[in-house]
């Protein structure tokens, strides 16, 4: 099988695939993230569109370095009452981050985008979900000293596959969504092309 390129550096993603039987190299995509999500969301984009075209954004770049590539790209975009969140930069904004999240629900949009031989073939946008638990000050203090700035690469300032899980009282869409990557819906393309058994 010829490998599928990942347009990301995102560990958990490869982990994902490469768990599942997928053989991927990953080439890490550098776009600004920031300014795309302001000027979209400056044009009133939903979510789910944001998390598309970063993901397809993505997917490009690398596509167009590897023109005859199987080439995803894939982002995740965590949304609360119409407020889009984005990557806390310390520990102090991920106290802020889990302090507005607490006590309420929150849907986290993974977003994938395959392109092939320089054109998008495929894409999907996984729905996931969350409702985080109230936490105590304390709580919230010991977790982030637990977890450290590992969670800080993600979105909700936590990972559900680990400390994350304490997080929450109910958890609603599909795991691998959660974690970043809607990945039964990208193993499903890759059977249709024949990059996995059947």
């Amino acid at each position: 099988m010829t490998d599928l390129i990942l347009a990301s550096g995102s560990a958990t993603r490869a982990k994902m695939l490469r768990n599942a039987g997928v053989s991927v190299q990953l080439q890490p995509a550098n776009v600004d993230e920031d300014a795309i999500k302001q000027a979209m969301e400056a044009e009133e984009a939903s979510a789910r569109d944001i998390a598309d075209a970063l993901a397809e954004v993505k997917a490009r770049k690398i596509a167009m370095k590897f023109p005859t590539g199987l080439v995803l790209g894939a982002d995740q975009i965590l949304t609360c009452d119409g407020k889009i969140y984005s990557k806390a930069p310390s520990l102090d904004d991920a106290k802020s981050v889990l302090n507005q999240l607490q006590g309420r629900a929150h849907e986290l949009l993974s977003a994938a985008v395959i392109y092939e031989n320089g054109q998008p073939v495929w894409r999907h946008v996984g729905r996931a979900q969350m409702m985080m638990r109230t936490m105590s000050d304390d709580f919230i203090a010991e977790y982030l000293q637990a977890a450290g700035p590992e969670i800080l690469g993600s979105v909700g300032c936590y990972q559900l596959e680990a400390l994350g899980a304490q997080l929450f009282n109910r958890v609603q869409g599909d795991y691998f969504t959660v974690l970043g990557l809607p990945l039964l819906e990208v193993l499903g393309f890759l059977r249709t092309r024949g990059l996995l058994s059947t």
